[in-house]
C-alpha cells in the first residue's frame, strides 16, 4: 500500500507502476484505491500523515 500527495494523481501513479521511483519500485503494480481532494496542502499533509499512521492503515485495508 502506498500513500502520497499529488497534484496530478493519475501521472503519478503511472511514475509508480513504471518504476521511476526507487523507492517504490519493488512494490509495483499499484492500483488507485482512494483519491481524496483538499482545498490547502498543509490539509491534504496532515490527511496524508494520518493514512501513514496505524489507525490510518487500518482504514485503508477496510477498503479492500
Amino acid at each position: 500500500m502506498y500513500v502520497g500527495l499529488t497534484g496530478n494523481p493519475k501521472r503519478r501513479i503511472e511514475e509508480h507502476n513504471l518504476k521511476k521511483e526507487k523507492t517504490t519500485r519493488s512494490y509495483a503494480p499499484f492500483e488507485i484505491i482512494l483519491i481524496e481532494k483538499f482545498e490547502t496542502r498543509i490539509e491534504a499533509r496532515e490527511r496524508e500523515k494520518y493514512l501513514k499512521s496505524g489507525i490510518g492503515k487500518e482504514y485503508l485495508k477496510s477498503l479492500l
